[in-house]
């Protein structure tokens, strides 16, 4: 305190603000802890139930005193008439208080007499909040409506310990540029020391490499000093207050504590870091009164062990490249849901930034307003009000469309492009998207895969039977075949419903119906021999041969339909008239399959003739189980027409 008081006469209190700012900072986050460990206790009280999570560490880390009898905390704490009665509540506001005037005094003594938007002055505020703290501390309890005047994050609340900490922390960082002794490539730098350098470089250097992918948004403004042994990078993300990340360097590894509002965010910065060789540890989810609005939030520290100072100097790189991606992560995520699902949406934005084109060009040139522009431009018989963009396209279509756009997007507007330029280029990747669109074979072939799995079951039953297993064993596939059939239906009301409002998709929903006869006709042969095998009379091998030649025929008939749909997928997307004659051909093979299911069927009847069975029950099921076969291959064959019909017809039935 002499040396400090002597500084102030001499006229050179300057001297002290760089060691104030770090003091403050180190402040900062003991405030942080002890307000969560107050929500922590709090909630613990309350549910009877421990948090899962111990503050120990990071209160030792921090340099809380009594460390260990704060942790426990909660574990004795109870409510009585919405008041915390809790050992060590006396403590926390006294830490409160000291780590307070800590954190004030660089701001007060710098802005006395600021005030912060029509607020009262930081002394004010301050003074307001070290009084009510001391008023806490010798009550030795604490209110739940003074827990919320503490904690909660909402200004139209008014004031609260939790915004003045946050707006003190704003400030803290604005001197700490200003603090700087030199800039390193951009970022402000005092108190380190030259082998720090290299570090610093690195980091920016990894920065710079996708800052431009931010444009104008504000974000990224970094800041390192060194405390003790390790060298502190804070970079500034966005403009939410909660979005600070700082990164701490020593000899051979580097950490860093990540909090974020948004679990889904955090997975992907989460993800963004293990490429680079980071290890996480993830707490357990957070609450803070009037923060995320009372939801849970994620927290994590990651780390990376090196083994020699050009891993650290690599993994910082890499480190700072990936920021940028985070900035309005949330904000693109929801946009693009409007016309993907969320995965689909995710998967996108790991993409852009994998690939180092973002997301952020595409939110500047209008984001989802770009996208509902470009699809009034064609036909409302494509695209209808409010249609999401993977429900007229189909998944994959839309994806790649949306992909395609994003890209775009980042590059034309890091070019100074007009927005104008980028919405032409837009309408030329959806008419492109549009010649390619699958939705129509994306129902079409799940509906095919469910055929041919009917299909084989069958085969695998019938060989069941034929070889004896017991009835409850042909039982079980059969049970599975209904499933199947169900899932079959489901498909075809989902192709009605989407479809059918398009006549120049009609075509798929008629070749669907028949392909729905063909799922019905071989569930119905499924049911027919789970009766036969409950039945005791033997059936000769003859028989046995004919309904085994016949089920495997159909079988061959339905993996010839799954090759064709595929085929014509690919077809109409590339126009290759090789393609489409091979498709043609193979139409005709299941054509052909029909028929020889035909003599097939006649075989099975004319054998059972022969061997004479007098049993009449066996002799009815048997007869159906072949003609169910049969009338599979039946409906088929109206499927293959329908196919032939649109591979002829291509230009009548897409545009």
């Amino acid at each position: 305190m002499l040396k400090e008081k002597a500084v102030e006469e001499l006229g050179s209190a300057s001297l002290l603000l760089p060691a104030r700012v770090k003091a403050a900072l180190a402040a900062n986050d003991r405030l942080k802890l002890y307000l969560t460990l107050l929500q922590s206790t709090w909630q613990q009280a309350q549910t009877g139930k421990p948090q899962g999570m111990s503050f120990e560490a990071e209160l030792r880390k921090a340099g809380c005193p009594d460390a260990a009898m704060l942790d426990a905390m909660g574990e004795h704490a109870y409510l009585d008439d919405d008041r915390l009665i809790a050992t060590g509540l006396q403590q926390v506001f006294k830490g409160l208080a000291q780590d307070l005037q800590t954190m004030a005094r660089p701001v007060v003594t710098q802005l006395e007499d600021a005030v912060e938007s029509g607020q009262a002055s930081f002394s004010a505020r301050c003074s307001h909040w070290l009084t009510r703290l001391q008023d806490l501390a010798d009550a030795d309890e604490l209110a739940r409506d003074a827990l919320a005047a503490l904690t909660h994050g909402e200004r139209k609340r008014g004031d609260s310990l939790h915004l003045l900490v946050m707006d003190l922390h704003k400030q803290i960082n604005a001197l700490s540029q200003q603090l700087s002794t030199e800039l390193i490539d951009g970022a402000h730098v005092w108190q380190i020391r030259e082998d720090d350098r290299p570090y610093v470089e690195a980091f920016m250097r990894g920065l710079h490499e996708t800052a431009a992918l931010k444009f104008s948004h504000p974000g990224l403004d970094t800041a390192v000093t060194r405390d003790g042994d390790t060298l502190l990078i804070q970079n500034d993300i966005g403009t939410n207050d909660a979005h600070v990340l700082v990164i701490q360097v020593r000899e051979d590894a580097i950490a860093l504590t990540y909090s974020d509002l948004h679990r889904g965010r955090f997975d992907f910065f989460r993800a963004l870091l293990e490429e680079v060789g980071f290890q996480w540890t993830v707490d357990l989810p957070h609450v803070t009164e009037g923060l995320n609005e009372g939801k849970p939030y994620q927290v994590g520290h990651a780390r990376f062990q090196a083994l020699e100072a050009a891993d650290l100097c690599e993994a910082l790189a890499g480190l700072g490249a990936r920021i940028v991606f985070v900035i309005d992560w949330n904000r693109a995520r929801k946009r693009l849901m409007l016309f993907v699902s969320k995965p689909v949406a995710v998967s996108l934005l790991q993409a852009a930034a994998r690939e180092r084109y973002g997301h952020m060009g595409w939110l500047l040139a209008g984001g989802e307003a770009l996208v509902y522009d470009t699809m009034q431009q064609f036909d409302d018989k494509l695209f209808r009000i409010g249609e999401r963009l993977d429900t007229a396209l189909g998944e994959a279509a839309a994806q790649r469309f949306l992909s395609q756009l994003l890209r775009t997007a980042s590059e034309m507007m890091q070019q100074d492009l007009p927005v104008a330029v980028v919405a032409d280029e837009a309408r030329l990747l959806l008419s492109r998207a549009v010649r390619q669109r699958s939705v129509e074979f994306d129902l079409l072939a799940d509906h095919a895969a469910t055929m041919h799995a009917l299909a084989e079951s069958l085969e695998v039953a019938l060989e069941a039977w034929l070889t004896g297993s017991e009835p409850a064993d042909v039982a079980r596939i059969g049970s599975r075949a209904k499933e199947w059939e169900r899932r079959a239906d489901e498909l075809l009301i989902k192709a009605r419903s989407r479809l059918d409002r398009r006549p120049v998709r009609s075509a798929f929903v008629d070749m669907m119906s028949h392909a729905d006869d063909v799922a019905d006709a071989l569930e119905e042969a499924h049911f027919v021999l789970e009766l036969i095998t409950q039945t005791a009379v033997s059936v000769p091998e003859p028989v046995h041969a004919e309904l085994k030649a016949l089920a495997l025929a159909t079988l061959g008939a339905m993996q010839d339909w799954v090759r064709a749909v595929e085929m014509a997928r690919h077809t109409y997307m590339e126009n290759d008239a090789r393609e489409q004659e091979a498709l043609l051909r193979l139409i005709w093979q299941i054509l052909y399959a029909e028929r020889h299911c035909d003599v097939l069927f006649r075989g099975v009847r004319r054998s059972l003739i022969q061997q004479r069975l007098s049993d009449a029950n066996t002799l009815v099921l048997l007869t159906d189980l072949a003609s169910a076969m049969e009338r599979a291959t039946d409906a088929l064959l109206c499927s293959g027409h329908a196919l032939r019909n649109m591979v002829l017809q291509r230009s009548e039935v897409f545009l």
